[in-house]
């Protein structure tokens, strides 16, 4: 199975939100990272054939998507950053409604819901009202319903959004365990979500891709670029001002601070190992990495 993406350019009145963007996809976890505006969702949704694209396709096997329909949908799992609910609905009978419209009989239905609703730590609430849900209760019906025709192209947009840090372990457990024959695309803007669990990661920035590759290689090309130094208070603002800072910690009356200088770095700088978070500030700015 392969998803290629090929020239796809969207915009909205001025603004180009997707901007002749070419990607073959193929199965596995990719992550697709970037700020806010960036063009995430807007990729999503014409991913998901919800919106038209100025030019450009989406292809799956070489066939677009478009032409594919409802063949297309029944292989599709989403999860939209915010999901509609009935309210009066309980957290068993939205997710068997939401199979039923996927197709599946009473009893296929059935199982699923339990099993889903088990995965996601819901089945003690099972028979609540979604209305009586807090938002991160609700996020995870979301991604119940996402997975509940076992999808073969699953497609989250801020999946982890409202989730306390023991829910994001287990979603991120669920999804590790999907990698044979499944293609998985985890937007987010949270770079932990996909640095374990991710194996190819897509960055963009004002609409384009500029890196797409294994966290390995990214990383790599940060190599000699990021180190720590500690500096005075004083100091800090300076350093902040002409050069990326990735973190900052006190150290006694001073403060540590961890730079990703693509240029250079300070002489008093130690050189570290780049992570995926040092890459992510970096491409997500103006600097040129390479």
């Amino acid at each position: 199975m392969k998803l290629t993406i090929t020239d796809l350019t969207k915009t909205f009145g001025h603004k180009t939100a997707v901007d002749h963007v070419n990607l073959e996809l193929t199965p596995g976890i990719v992550g697709l990272l970037g700020p806010n505006g960036a063009g995430k969702t807007t990729m999503i949704r014409l991913m998901c054939d919800l919106i038209q694209p100025d030019s450009g396709a989406v292809l799956l096997n070489g066939e677009n998507i478009r032409s594919l329909g409802e063949d297309y949908r029944n292989i599709l799992g989403y999860l939209p950053q915010k999901v509609g609910y009935y309210p009066w609905f309980t957290a068993e009978k939205y997710l068997m409604y939401i199979a039923t419209l996927k197709g599946l009989s009473n009893e296929e239905a059935a199982a699923k819901t339990k099993d889903l609703l088990n995965q996601v730590g819901l089945y003690e609430e099972r028979k609540n009202r979604l209305s009586a849900f807090s938002g991160g209760m609700l996020q995870r019906v979301g991604i119940a319903q996402a997975l509940i025709n076992d999808p073969k192209i699953l497609i989250l947009d801020e999946p982890t959004a409202g989730l306390d840090p023991q829910e994001r372990i287990r979603f991120r457990s669920m999804i590790a365990g999907m990698t044979r024959g499944h293609l998985v695309i985890l937007s987010t803007h949270i770079v932990s979500d996909v640095e374990h669990i991710a194996a190819q990661v897509i960055m963009l920035r004002s609409g384009q891709v500029v890196i797409h590759d294994t966290i390995e290689h990214i990383r790599a090309t940060l190599t000699g670029k990021v180190c720590t130094l500690i500096v005075s208070p004083e100091e800090a603002e300076s350093y902040r001002k002409a050069h990326l800072v990735a973190n900052m910690q006190p150290v006694g009356d001073n403060i540590q601070l961890r730079l990703v200088s693509p240029n250079g770095f300070p002489e008093r700088g130690v050189p570290v190992e780049p992570d995926l978070e040092d890459a992510y500030l970096a491409y997500s700015g103006r600097e040129k990495i390479c």
